[in-house]
């Protein structure tokens, strides 16, 4: 049997040194630190960009109240029908929300994952 270890940076402790040197660079401006080595990331590099395949939305467990005929509909596509109804939300939302909109709810979800 493998024991599975996990460790985040949250375990590690900071020493004085350390704090006294993470202060002294979270005082240093933006203009002072050498970027010349990280490429700019154009349009191009988007382009063929995919959203991360182990991305899984945070979900809530929530009463909601549908009518029945749309229950009925969803069930009747099989297995798999709340799953379906939060798809059909979430095409609903992303189409309704401009890609500005579309990116600040994706960070908001990311820094609450973060933050859990």
């Amino acid at each position: 049997m493998t024991k599975i270890v996990k460790n985040s940076l949250s375990d590690s402790r900071l020493t004085a040194g350390r704090k006294r040197r993470l202060e002294k660079l979270s005082r240093r401006p933006d203009s002072e630190i050498n970027t010349s080595d990280i490429p700019e990331l154009t349009e191009k590099f988007w382009q063929n960009a995919v959203r991360n395949p182990f991305y899984r939305p945070l979900k809530q467990q929530l009463t909601l109240r549908l009518d029945a005929d749309i229950i009925a509909w969803l069930r009747r596509q099989g297995r798999g029908y709340q799953t379906r109804a939060n798809a059909l939300l979430r095409e609903a939302m992303l189409g309704d929300l401009s890609p500005n909109k579309r990116k600040e709810l994706h960070d908001g979800i990311a820094q609450r994952r973060r933050a859990t």
